[in-house]
């Protein structure tokens, strides 16, 4: 290894620059990417924009279920995010006179440029139903992804759609549903409840009565 001179004499070791290696970037906006996602994985209804649930950024497929949303107008029941109201839904004291989930939740996409941060993101949702990460596609072509990356997605059920440079989507892994899908729970309300909201202010239908 070269070494240079200093003042004193002293001699330190010069290090050879390490190649800069650019980071990979998403080909188009997160919710187009969402959007070509959702229907090759053949999620019928409304892409809602990128939103932090539960401190993850995630985009939602989901349906408003216009029958319960319009027994919730008549009982003046808009969306409820505040999470401490919500967890007392379960309680048994309380659950028979909860309202309905209005949100018939598709699935749940993580768009991101690595694979770790799109599974992180993802993995709590899997736990209730479809959810599945979005790459770009220089993000898979790699041992890490290959032999970290696909077993701990066939594991969770999580699917798996990248886009190539010009934002051409392609289903690299498909979801399963060969796992353990928790019951309604606290979380699963309070991820409905903010669904159901995102739902109203994309289609601007009324959230309560006078």
């Amino acid at each position: 290894m070269e070494s240079s001179t200093v003042a004193g004499g002293a001699k330190r070791s010069r290090s050879l620059p390490s190649r800069v290696v650019p980071p990979i970037e998403l080909p188009a906006s997160v919710g187009e990417l969402s959007r070509k996602a959702a229907a090759l994985l053949g999620w019928n209804g409304i892409v809602l924009p990128e939103t932090t649930v539960l401190g993850r950024k995630i985009c939602v497929v989901a349906r408003l279920r216009t029958d319960v949303h319009a027994e919730r107008i008549a009982m003046g029941m808009g969306p409820v995010i505040d999470r401490a109201t919500v967890d007392t839904w379960t309680w048994p004291e309380l659950a028979a006179t909860a309202p309905a989930p209005a949100a018939e939740i598709i699935g749940v996409l993580a768009v991101a440029r690595h694979w770790r941060t799109a599974m992180a993101s993802a993995v709590p949702f899997a736990r209730y139903g479809e959810a599945a990460m979005v790459l770009p596609s220089p993000a898979v072509l790699t041992e890490d992804y290959v032999g970290n990356c696909l077993p701990r997605a066939r594991a969770y059920g999580l699917g798996i759609v990248t886009a190539d440079p010009n934002a051409v989507a392609d289903l690299d892994l498909e979801g399963h549903s060969e796992r353990m899908i928790l019951d309604e729970d606290p979380v699963s309300r309070l991820v409905n409840e903010v669904v159901y909201d995102q739902l109203l202010r994309e289609t601007e239908l009324p959230a309560e009565v006078d």
